[in-house]
């Protein structure tokens, strides 16, 4: 009989994606909706070891461009509809998927940070 339990690796993504502690995947990652809290208020692991930068910006920005530009160009080929309207539905829907999108993102690279044990890189002189 195998084993149900989540690995390791999935546990940590899935706690990241869920915004909590890659650690004991319970604690609240964030302080805010992208703000990163100090520690974890359950296992108290320090975060100052987490750094997202602005990966998390960069893959939304694909993702969403993709499937929201595809989206408004597709509309635009079949029904032609005035650019106001094409403006008023697809600009507030760029918004929505790329802020709902964000803060997930964040906790994957975060966990994804923490499961590799990723530093800052130093020179050797």
């Amino acid at each position: 009989m195998t084993d149900q339990r989540p690995s390791q690796h999935t546990a940590g993504l899935v706690a990241g994606l869920r915004g909590r502690c890659p650690r004991c995947g319970e604690g609240h990652l964030f302080s805010g909706f992208i703000a990163l809290a100090p520690r974890c208020d359950v296992c108290d692991l320090d975060y100052s070891f987490a750094d997202s930068g602005d990966g998390p910006a960069i893959f939304i920005m694909l993702i969403a461009g993709f499937v929201v530009v595809g989206s408004a160009l597709l509309v635009d080929a079949y029904y032609e509809p005035p650019m106001l309207i094409l403006g008023a539905i697809f600009l507030p829907l760029m918004l929505i998927v790329s802020l709902g999108l964000l803060r997930p993102f964040k906790g994957i690279l975060i966990a994804s940070q923490f499961r590799n044990k990723a530093e800052q890189g130093k020179l050797e002189l």
